[in-house]
């Protein structure tokens, strides 16, 4: 095959498997609600709980800050549970059998919390709190503010666990959490509507996606400038000192 017409093929590629997993996920979700109907709608409704618990823990912070420091650290925040097709795709991708106890034990992003900040200091500020609680425990963390994706992908997530109280059991369910500045969510809604149009010619796509890259470094830049010039007007935050990645000094 030309060198050329070698991104071309890629793309096409990606597109069909893609359609392929899609259908085939459909088709097993079917069945697994088919057969377990009542025993998914359960699972699906815990994870609303362990989502709704992990949610009033920041508004709590949140309040908290506010009344100590005059200000709110979280700009808004957005919840949702993985769509039941989404999450059977991506069991399919991993190679999964596609049952309800390999799902809860291996797909850790089906509920999801998704808070943003005006800068990055309240990023780790806000974690390192919520961390801290005795009941929460850490699975996972994975940094793509200091390590950003190829992509120019910037967030700070982390995949924790936490109780749910029912009527004669407590149950640990897992939620992932994603906390990211309002430059960083802007920049990855518009990435994401990129990846996702099916009508964009696979070599503009890729001009487009270096550029978006670029757009990323510059983002990253202006958090940390409006961070320092927050810093210098009121000395609040001097207790979470946080790198800047730009000049290598605490901010």
């Amino acid at each position: 095959m030309a060198k050329e017409f070698e991104p071309v093929a890629n793309w096409l590629n990606k597109a069909k498997h893609k359609w392929f997993n899609k259908a085939i996920a459909n088709e097993e979700l079917r069945s697994l609600i088919r057969e377990n109907r009542q025993e998914f709608e359960t699972l699906m409704a815990y994870y609303r709980c362990a989502l709704m618990e992990v949610e009033t823990k920041f508004n709590v912070l949140n309040e908290e800050f506010s009344l100590q420091h005059n200000r709110n650290p979280i700009e808004y925040h957005k919840t949702r549970i993985k769509k039941e097709a989404s999450i059977i795709e991506k069991m399919h991708r991993r190679g999964l059998d596609v049952d309800l106890e390999t799902m809860e034990q291996n797909i850790f992003d089906i509920a999801g919390l998704r808070i943003v900040c005006s800068y990055p200091q309240d990023v780790y500020m806000l974690a390192d709190c919520l961390l801290q609680q005795d009941d929460i425990t850490l699975i996972e963390r994975k940094d793509y503010i200091e390590n950003p994706k190829p992509s120019g992908y910037r967030s700070l997530h982390l995949i924790v666990e936490v109780p749910i109280f029912l009527r004669n059991e407590k149950r640990k369910m897992k939620v992932e959490i994603q906390l990211r500045t309002i430059a960083m969510d802007f920049w990855a809604s518009v990435e994401h509507k990129l990846q996702y149009k099916q009508n964009v010619d696979p070599e503009l796509a890729e001009r487009l996606a270096a550029e978006l890259a670029d757009c990323a470094e510059q983002s990253a830049a202006l958090d940390y400038r409006m961070q320092s010039i927050r810093n210098k007007i009121t000395k609040d935050l001097e207790d979470f000192p946080v790198e800047d990645p730009l000049i290598g000094e605490k901010r």
